[in-house]
């Protein structure tokens, strides 16, 4: 049996996949900094666990893993060296951010990883498996598709986790894919979405979809764009904030995105993605990603998740569904 490694598998949405993992049956390894969780958690489990800083010396650290998943945010901070380490050591990477930058690095260095045989594949969490998938789907409902627009709906409380990771999204700076190039579009203005409800206004926000989108559909313009709604964007000292949601605030809250397609004829198709909370969707499509992996369905270089799996994998999340309009 192929062996998974889960790195920040003592995180907020880290341990639920860890543990879900190890429900599936899966030959597991859990990884981090923070030696003293990791050893209560592989008791817990009963697997076993290892301590090393996301760096490239880390490729030592991964003998005898075939597929690496990173929960360990902001990615900035430990995408690149695992990225390095698992280049180095044939071992596929994969992980659960939202940052472009990680998704524009992982581009990069793809021609490096197919050389050595690996697989790079952001993005198999809430953000970007729905929109990827939807961004296919609704790319098939017009003709010689054009541009792209999608918008996530993000609503309840925000992890701490992915409070810091929104820091790096909105450090990366406005940005959109305009005639196939990412360029700054600092004038970029809100605009409104409907997820269903009535018209959203949602703000511009620079997602890795502007890097999976183009890889998935080849459309040459697309621009990305989020609806925060209640508290779900906090403020203050991130640090003392909770973990992230319980599971009675997960349930209270699904989630949605809305992908829009403009064909050359101008012609317009419009489909809405729902799911369970994203924080709940996220380790379920993280592992069920990274089996399939190590099963074998795999490519080598960078990778988007419906690349990788086909537009369908998003739906195949329990309560997942696809509406167009």
């Amino acid at each position: 049996m192929k062996t998974l490694m889960i790195y920040g598998a003592t995180g907020y949405t880290g341990r639920m996949a860890a543990e879900h993992a190890h429900a599936a049956g899966l030959d597991l390894v859990i990884a981090g900094r923070n030696a003293e969780q990791l050893a209560a958690l592989a008791a817990q489990l009963d697997v076993a666990y290892r301590v090393f800083n996301a760096d490239a010396a880390t490729a030592q650290n991964l003998a005898g893993i075939d597929v690496l998943l990173n929960f360990a945010g902001p990615f900035a901070h430990t995408a690149p060296g695992l990225i390095d380490a698992c280049i180095a050591a044939g071992v596929d990477y994969l992980d659960i951010t939202a940052e472009i930058n990680v998704y524009r690095l992982a581009e990069r260095l793809g021609a490096k990883a197919a050389e050595a045989g690996v697989m790079l594949l952001p993005g198999v969490g809430w953000d970007v498996v729905p929109t990827d998938g939807l961004a296919m789907h609704v790319a098939q409902r017009v003709e010689n598709p054009q541009s792209l627009r999608i918008a996530l709906q993000v609503a309840g409380s925000m992890s701490r986790g992915s409070a810091l990771s929104v820091g790096e999204i909105i450090g990366a700076g406005l940005l959109a894919r305009v005639d196939g190039a990412i360029v700054a579009t600092p004038d970029a203005q809100p605009q409104s979405f409907d997820f269903g409800d009535g018209p959203a206004l949602c703000a511009p926000l620079s997602f890795g979809d502007l890097v999976t989108g183009w890889h998935s559909t080849g459309i040459p313009n697309i621009a990305m764009f989020v609806h925060l709604g209640g508290d779900a964007f906090p403020e203050g000292d991130l640090s003392q904030l909770p973990d992230g949601p319980s599971a009675e605030q997960r349930d209270a809250h699904r989630a949605r995105a809305v992908a829009e397609v403009t064909g050359a004829d101008g012609s317009v198709a419009r489909s809405v993605i729902e799911t369970v909370n994203g924080y709940s969707y996220t380790p379920l499509a993280a592992v069920a990603a990274a089996r399939r992996v190590l099963d074998g369905e795999r490519q080598t270089g960078f990778a988007t998740p419906g690349q990788a799996f086909g537009a369908g994998f998003a739906e195949t999340i329990a309560g997942t569904t696809i509406t167009d309009f």
